[in-house]
C-alpha cells in the first residue's frame, strides 16, 4: 500500500529531482546488474551517503529507498543462491523452489512497479510513504 501525502513544506525543484533519483538509482541498477542483488543495494547506498546532508525531503526518500533496497537483496539474495546451488550441484528442482521463485518475481514487480509511480510522484512534490518503509523511514530520519 501507497500513500501519498503534502510534505510539510513544499519541496524545491532541485529537491524533487534529488528525491526522485534516490527510487531511480535501483532501477538503473537494476538494468546494469540484473542477476547479481547486491548491485541495487550498492547503487543505492552510495547515493544515499551522498546526499545525506541534503534537505529532510531528501534524505527521507532517500532512506526509504535503501530500506526497501535492502529487503529486495535478502529476498533476491536467497533465490539467486537457491538457483546456483540446484545447477551446481545434485540438488532438485522442488516446488518449494518454483514457489519462492514466483514469491521473488511477484516482489520484485510490486517493488519495480512502486518504484517507478514513487519516483514519477516524487518529481512532481509529492510526499509519497511505502507501507512498512514508510513507518520505518520515519523512525530513521529525524527532522
Amino acid at each position: 500500500m501507497i500513500i501519498t501525502k503534502k510534505f510539510v513544506y513544499e519541496p524545491g525543484e532541485h529537491e524533487a529531482e534529488k528525491a526522485s533519483n534516490s527510487y531511480l538509482m535501483s532501477l538503473i541498477a537494476l538494468i546494469a546488474a540484473l542477476p547479481l542483488p547486491i548491485i541495487n543495494l550498492l547503487a543505492t547506498l552510495f547515493f544515499y551517503i551522498g546526499n545525506r546532508k541534503g534537505s529532510f525531503f531528501v534524505r527521507w526518500h532517500c532512506t526509504q529507498a535503501l530500506l526497501s533496497q535492502f529487503s529486495m537483496l535478502l529476498i533476491n539474495s536467497v533465490g539467486f543462491w537457491w538457483t546456483i546451488s540446484i545447477i551446481f550441484t545434485e540438488e532438485v528442482l522442488s516446488s518449494k523452489f518454483i514457489a519462492y521463485i514466483i514469491t521473488v518475481l511477484l516482489f520484485n514487480f510490486t517493488e519495480f512497479a512502486a518504484t517507478i509511480y514513487t519516483a514519477i510522484n516524487t518529481r512532481k512534490g509529492v510526499h509519497v510513504e511505502w507501507w512498512f518503509y514508510g513507518n520505518l523511514t520515519n523512525l530513521i530520519c529525524k527532522n
